[in-house]
């Protein structure tokens, strides 16, 4: 299995400076070289404490110059708010300056705060993020662009740098409904998932991702999926937990924050309907207590044994061969995110690496 580590530079209540979390975030991911991870992530997020990278290929850029062999993983860039022939140049640039090591991750965003910021209507945002991924994966392959579509209109221009080698095979899609899992199918791209919905129901997605991708792509069978978890891992089991709820149950806190799935918006917006049913979720009795000790249930946490089978079960639902670890996060001291990457890296990494691939210890799923 592929393990990489993630920093997401969050800063709830702003209770620090923010050059104080961006020290002990690039001091986070400045380890996951030398403790053995394959790769290092963040992800784009913009205006709010949430998630402190507006750019990250210029993060990832900077941990290319910080380390020799990791590879570089956006999870995600959002496309809908960008050009996309700037993002086919900076993806270009940084695989060219890097040798080759940029995993590419592509989303198509929720937080309304994000597309008024971008004036972007959110109804949009489903066919500008097909019509920017079309362009720049089609532009990636043969080193320049061309788009006529609804919302993007690209003249022909060259990528220079032109792009060294393919990206097939190292891009990847967060896709929260069914209906942009097909989309992600149709062109070739694997799933990149987070935990947020019954295994169940991940697991019929997928499938009806898998047969799409198969029928799209002459029989072919799909990437593995790439799994992000939130991470905390501790010798002693009760503090484990405990430390869980405190973190990762701020970290939803911050979702409902910044997503606003409290409020009632995202279920008459286009494109957002299963977003939208988290309103009701939330809203019923008792639900943001059930809601989130569901998302806590799904994370990643307890001693090193627990995390191990934790991870296997993601396994088991979704075939992945990539775990990535988010290991600071909700206002946790610095030190507590360090000594779990460390222990984790220590006693659980090595016996993921060892495992099979997913479809030889699994069979192909359907």
């Amino acid at each position: 299995m592929h393990v990489g580590l993630s920093v997401i530079f969050q800063n709830p209540g702003e209770r620090v400076p923010d050059a104080q979390i961006y020290a002990e975030d690039l001091a986070l991911a400045r380890l996951a070289e030398p403790l053995g991870f394959d790769s290092v992530w963040s992800v784009e997020h913009h205006f709010t404490d949430y998630t402190m990278c507006p750019d990250v290929f210029q993060f990832l850029t900077y941990m290319a110059a910080c380390t020799e062999r990791i590879q570089l993983g956006s999870m995600v860039c959002v496309l809908p708010w960008h050009d996309p022939m700037r993002v086919a140049e900076e993806i270009a640039m940084l695989d060219v300056m890097s040798g080759g090591r940029v995993i590419l991750g592509m989303g198509r965003g929720t937080g309304r705060v994000e597309f008024e910021g971008f004036r972007v209507e959110m109804p949009e945002a489903r066919q500008r993020f097909a019509e920017s991924a079309e362009m720049l994966l089609t532009g990636l392959e043969r080193g320049w662009v061309e788009y006529d579509g609804q919302y993007v209109r690209q003249p022909r221009k060259d990528i220079r740098p032109r792009p060294n080698k393919s990206f097939k095979g190292r891009t990847y899609a967060a896709a929260v409904s069914t209906e942009s899992a097909e989309i992600m199918a149709k062109m070739g791209v694997g799933i990149l998932i987070v935990p947020q919905k019954p295994w169940k129901t991940v697991r019929a997605e997928l499938e009806t991702y898998r047969a799409t991708f198969r029928e799209a792509n002459e029989g072919a069978e799909p990437p593995p999926p790439m799994v992000a978890g939130w991470t905390f891992v501790d010798e002693s089991a009760d503090r484990a937990e405990e430390m869980a709820r405190k973190y990762i149950g701020g970290y939803w806190d911050s979702i409902i924050e910044h997503y606003e799935f409290d409020k009632d918006h995202l279920k008459n917006t286009p494109g957002y309907e299963f977003h939208g049913q988290m309103h009701d979720m939330l809203n019923a009795p008792g639900g943001m207590e059930k809601m989130t000790e569901f998302f806590v249930g799904l994370q990643v946490w307890g001693t090193p044994d627990q995390v191990k089978e934790k991870i296997m079960t993601i396994q088991d639902n979704t075939y992945n061969d990539g775990f990535m670890g988010v290991f600071s996060y909700a206002g946790m001291p610095a030190e507590e995110a360090q000594r779990s990457a460390r222990l984790f890296a220590a006693e659980v990494m090595p016996d993921l690496k060892a495992l099979a691939p997913a479809y030889e210890r699994l069979g192909v799923p359907a």
